[in-house]
């Protein structure tokens, strides 16, 4: 049965072991580099708009404790400022829209909601008085989500790098490759292959932009984190490498006849780390917004936390860095 995004797509379920709520730290390292952002974004709008509820919408939101994070900090600093600004304590409202994927575990996450309500309800501090809702919302963000100007802010963290679809045309090409076992990009895959997954996300980036366009109110703001890569170079960067690890611990499998070879050869991952220039042309060539953008780099493995690129201990770090995958 071929994979259907859709359905099949999504993190890790449940609480377990090797489940996304159990291994998210290097999404909540990034969330705590990208906290100033997301004070100056939502001051921004809160200043320039004054609106009486405001919407936010999580993209790619999943089902880990980081997303409650998000929602927390974000009413902490809306409360920081309407105090500053000497408005009410219920003033404004706040609306939480948090979207995946319908296969992402909903189930899991709003179990986190309502304990992350009930522990609000016992605080007595200026943030547990402003009023805020939280909602689900399955689907795609490479579709229309939300009425036109109709949210404040969009965030997005760790996500833009996955597309609607394996690139287009890229079996009918592969059959002419020899580069039959890769799932992605890789210095010897052929470049009409890596080609496909540059236009994939072209295609899938420019989409989000103008989508997200018609549904942000004037003097709206967004914060999109991707995963990246340092060079221009498509060949190079973190994810070819690791990636590149995952196929050949796939092939392995196939060599032990684990998996079959044709549904290895029929596997390409639907993502893509752009380069900063990447990300600027493309919404520089959409003309619907005006940009900041900030790079900061993380080590794969999120229990490392020295500066040094040396690595103490291999193989601890690399089961670290696999169940981060």
């Amino acid at each position: 049965m071929p994979m259907r995004i859709e359905r099949d797509l999504h993190m890790a379920i449940g609480d377990g072991e090797t489940s996304y709520t159990r291994n998210s730290k290097i999404q909540e390292k990034a969330m705590v580099q990208i906290k100033p952002v997301l004070g100056e974004a939502i001051r921004e709008v809160y200043t320039s708009l004054l609106p009486r509820t405001i919407v936010v919408a999580d993209l790619g939101c999943s089902s880990g404790p980081n997303t409650l994070g998000f929602v927390s900090e974000a009413i902490g600093i809306i409360a920081h400022h309407c105090k500053e600004l000497g408005l009410p304590h219920d003033h404004p409202q706040i609306q939480f829209l948090l979207n995946d994927l319908p296969g992402n575990d909903f189930n899991n996450l709003f179990m986190l909601v309502e304990q992350f309500n009930k522990s609000r309800a016992k605080s007595q501090n200026d943030e547990a008085r402003l009023p805020h809702y939280i909602c689900g919302l399955p689907g795609s963000y490479y579709t229309r989500l939300f009425p036109c100007q109709s949210v404040h802010l969009f965030h997005s963290l760790f996500c833009l790098q996955w597309r609607s679809q394996a690139p287009e045309g890229i079996m009918a090409t592969r059959k002419t490759c020899l580069d039959k076992g890769d799932i992605y990009i890789t210095k010897t895959m052929s470049p009409s292959i890596v080609k496909l997954f540059q236009q994939q996300f072209q295609k899938d980036f420019s989409l989000f932009l103008k989508l997200r366009y018609k549904e942000l109110v004037f003097d709206g703001q967004m914060i999109l984190t991707f995963i990246g890569r340092k060079h221009e170079d498509v060949y190079s960067g973190e994810s070819n490498h690791l990636y590149g690890l995952l196929a050949q611990s796939l092939q392995s499998m196939v060599d032990k006849g684990l998996l079959k070879k044709e549904r290895l050869e029929s596997f390409y991952l639907p993502m893509y780390s752009p380069s900063v220039g990447e990300v600027v042309a493309i919404v520089e060539q959409s003309g619907l917004f005006n940009m900041n953008v900030k790079l900061f780099e993380l080590d794969w493995d999120p229990y490392d936390d020295s500066e040094s690129d040396v690595v103490q201990n291999s193989t601890k770090s690399g089961v670290n860095v696999a169940k981060c995958l």
